[in-house]
């Protein structure tokens, strides 16, 4: 299927490449239908693509690469609701607000996405910790350190 993206114009995607967040993203609660598309010359960034609105595009990267004391733990409705079975199965990733310079582009550490890779369903969730912030420079503050 041909679908029109942000940042890499139109492209074709297959069926097996979307994941689903049944329960939309927390602000755009009708998206339901992502693909992960790869920056160029890059291992670090992507973008989550909605299959639906080509004007929906998050840069997202794996926190740890950044943030290796990143860590929380999933509740049990998310476990269930990602029909998530082992550490094995899941995937996090965090949403970047891109700024110019890059080195001032901050992480949402606070709302990561959860990502069940066996099941290609995902879904956003917020954390309670109040340590983590939507606004972490992405290289150089260490997470748990904003504000303070």
């Amino acid at each position: 299927m041909k679908i029109e993206t942000k940042y890499h114009g139109e492209i074709v995607i297959k069926e097996s490449d979307i994941w689903k967040f049944y329960y939309g993203l927390p602000g755009f609660p009708d998206e339901t239908a992502f693909v992960m598309l790869p920056l160029p010359n890059n291992d670090l960034f992507f973008v989550l693509q909605s299959i639906a609105n080509p004007l929906l595009g998050f840069v997202i990267t794996n926190p740890f690469s950044f943030f290796p004391d990143y860590h929380f733990k999933l509740d049990d409705q998310t476990l269930e609701q990602l029909k998530i079975a082992g550490e094995e199965d899941v995937n996090v990733h965090i949403i970047l607000t891109v700024q110019k310079p890059f080195s001032e582009t901050t992480a949402n550490l606070r709302a990561p996405l959860i990502f069940n890779m066996k099941e290609k369903q995902a879904k956003q969730i917020i954390l309670n910790e109040e340590h983590y912030t939507t606004k972490h420079l992405l290289f150089q503050t260490p997470a748990g350190k904003a504000g303070e």
